[in-house]
């Protein structure tokens, strides 16, 4: 599976009652899609997979897909239980999605052995090829890895552990099963914080939730990234992303609830996020906007 361009992982919009507001989502894509990303991702990591039923994941899943009209590939979240898994499987190719990113299963830690059979149980559920997500308790060998790319419909990987020496020996791994196929990008938090590294090992793209919440800055520096344009990209990289992490790291969650505050604040109602995230006050909302408006001010 081919991609060009900034992957897009969008929120999930609640209204004051709790529900998915699909008017939003809608909007919410279709802005994303006018800065011309290379793949849509929704109901995952930003979009609160983790609080989605598997029915409002069908959901958000039949949402992106219609509204995105076959413009660039869709690749739904699925993981957690194995049931759920499998279910939301079923439900985003019967929806139109275009692949899954396979998200690791729910508490429990397991052998290699059986973290491969979770991945080959869902990818086994649908006609739609998966990606591996490697992160938390679904950390992947290159052993295991290699014996994933002998299988067709295991067409990605996605590192969410930032192990740059394992993530080179996974990419050496699939190279060496025959598979030049393969789409690797770097899943960190913020992303482009350590994607001149990525690049330097194989691992060419990237997600960027950042791009859901102020899109034009995040493509302003993935255009620096990919004209090899360091002076810029340090630029945004010191003027907006260095502020942006510091103020991520001081509550857990925030990778997701910055991003849907500084929706808000440029003036999206797509609700607040759902238990056990949290919301940010109103002082760290407050800098957010600083945040952004110094991205801006760089454009």
């Amino acid at each position: 599976m081919n991609f060009d361009g900034i992957l897009f992982f969008p929120v999930t919009p609640f209204d004051s009652a709790g529900r998915v507001q699909t008017d939003l989502l809608a909007e919410h894509i279709a802005t994303g899609l006018s800065h011309s990303p290379g793949g849509i991702f929704p109901a995952c990591g930003t979009g609160e997979f983790h609080a989605l039923s598997t029915a409002e994941v069908s959901t958000v899943i039949r949402t992106a897909v219609d509204t995105i009209a076959g413009a660039v590939p869709v690749i739904a979240g699925a993981g957690g239980p194995l049931g759920h898994a499998l279910e939301v499987a079923r439900s985003a190719a019967a929806a139109g999605a275009d692949a899954l990113l396979v998200l690791p299963p729910y508490l429990v830690g397991g052998p290699q052995t059986g973290l491969v059979a979770y991945v080959e149980a869902i990818a086994a559920a649908s006609d739609l090829p998966v990606i591996v997500y490697h992160r938390g308790n679904a950390q992947f060998t290159p052993a295991s890895m290699r014996r994933l790319a002998e299988n067709p419909k295991v067409v990605g990987f996605k590192d969410g552990v930032g192990d740059i020496g394992a993530a080179q020996l996974i990419v050496r791994a699939v190279a060496q099963a025959g598979r030049d196929d393969f789409a690797f990008f770097n899943g960190l938090l913020t992303a482009e914080l350590t994607q001149a590294a990525y690049r330097g090992i194989g691992i060419p793209l990237y997600s960027s939730a950042a791009f859901a919440m102020i899109p034009e800055v995040a493509g302003a520096y993935y255009r620096a990234y990919v004209d090899g344009n360091e002076a810029r990209r340090f630029e945004i990289l010191d003027a907006f992303y260095t502020p942006l992490v510091a103020l991520r790291d001081e509550t857990p969650g925030f990778g997701v609830s910055l991003i849907k505050a500084g929706l808000r604040l440029s003036g999206l109602p797509v609700g607040g996020v759902r238990a056990p995230l949290v919301d940010p006050t109103p002082a760290q909302e407050a800098r957010l906007a600083e945040i952004l408006d110094a991205g801006r001010a760089l454009l």
